[in-house]
């Protein structure tokens, strides 16, 4: 019998952030040998990243991003995982998969391991839902349909952009539930995916997730994080808030749920609480901000709709902190990076 090949094998890049060797990818080989990997090194460009042999990836290091960008390099972040947008920005393909390097192959209530890699694609190769919550969750998986009731004016869906996997072990904590309960660990498998609804943010981790880079990818921006920034951590969510609006307003979908991976260690609450701490308090701006967020009719791209929420934030957020007022440019300067990079698909 002929060997079937991966699933988009040709049309997808795996993007991963990292400051060590990447031993991990040993675990991860069945799954991940026959695709590009894009890996960023973050931190100390003159160290030596070891990557186990057989993969096929390129590496790009803090001098790499300089060289390419010049002094649009300022967008990206240094000393956090958010370096990985630079990843999104070089890749040529239609899809990203990006995982953290202390993410392991989780394996399923059967004990069965999950290619997590494949779940991603299957989600978005499918359409969502996010203008009617359909009670069976995702109507298109096998054994699942559409609801009585479910308008049939609806039923074609929308393209998904996004594919937001969670985690079994480490859960996603802040540093204030992580303090409260170090010893809490996941290890309930929820066997769904479900479409987040129109109108809803949702706090996106980036350690398992993938998307359309040519629906979405310009969006896909993990803000000023790390080094010389006032705030951490908060790299994903910000993309996530920015994407979903932008999803919504250009009639898109974001399916959560399904796949899981196995997050394998946890990180400091002490020094994440560093990290964090500012961002804590300011969320409580930043999201009704983001739901009352209009864009008007004219951005009908993603870059229009991104330059107008770098306009939106610096006229509203840069009253909580300057920081905004910084980070609102290098939302102008991600989008011209991204041009730069990109030109087929400049708006």
């Amino acid at each position: 019998m002929a060997e079937t090949s991966p699933p988009l094998k040709d049309e997808l890049d795996i993007v991963i952030p990292t400051i060590r060797n990447l031993d991990f990818l040993e675990m991860w080989r069945p799954y991940f040998e026959p695709y590009h990997l894009i890996i960023v090194q973050d931190g100390d460009p003159s160290k030596t990243i070891k990557v186990p042999s057989g993969f096929d990836y390129e590496l790009y290091n803090r001098n790499d991003i300089n060289k390419l960008l010049g002094p649009r390099a300022s967008c990206i972040s240094f000393k956090d995982s958010a370096c990985r947008c630079f990843g999104y920005m070089v890749s040529k393909k239609k899809y990203i998969f990006t995982i953290d390097d202390d993410c392991f192959v989780a394996n399923d209530p059967s004990g069965k391991q999950i290619n997590a890699l494949e779940q991603h694609i299957k989600n978005l190769l499918c359409p969502s839902t996010p203008l009617f919550f359909n009670t069976l969750y995702d109507p298109f998986r096998e054994g699942a349909d559409f609801v009585r009731g479910y308008p049939f004016s609806l039923r074609e869906g929308v393209p998904t952009a996004i594919s937001h996997g969670l985690w079994l072990n480490i859960p996603d904590y802040d540093a204030p539930t992580q303090l409260v309960k170090p010893l809490e660990r996941n290890t309930r498998y929820v066997d769904t995916v479900l479409t987040i609804p129109k109108g809803t943010l949702f706090p996106m981790c980036g350690m398992n997730l993938a998307f359309d880079r040519d629906l979405i990818g310009p969006a896909m921006y993990f803000g000023l994080m790390g080094d010389g920034q006032p705030i951490g951590r908060y790299d994903d969510m910000w993309a996530g808030w920015c994407c979903k609006v932008v999803c919504d307003h250009l009639g898109l979908g974001i399916k959560t749920g399904l796949p899981y991976i196995f997050h394998s260690k946890a990180s400091n609450p002490f020094v994440n609480l560093r990290k964090e701490y500012k961002g804590i308090f300011w969320q409580e701006d930043i999201i009704p901000f983001f739901q009352n967020l209009v864009l008007p009719k004219e951005c009908t791209t993603v870059q229009k709709c991104y330059i107008e929420m770098s306009k939106q934030v610096k006229d509203k957020l840069s009253k909580l902190d300057p920081y905004f007022d910084k980070l609102a440019d290098a939302m102008v300067t991600w989008i011209e990076a991204w041009d730069q990079l990109n030109p087929a698909t400049a708006s």
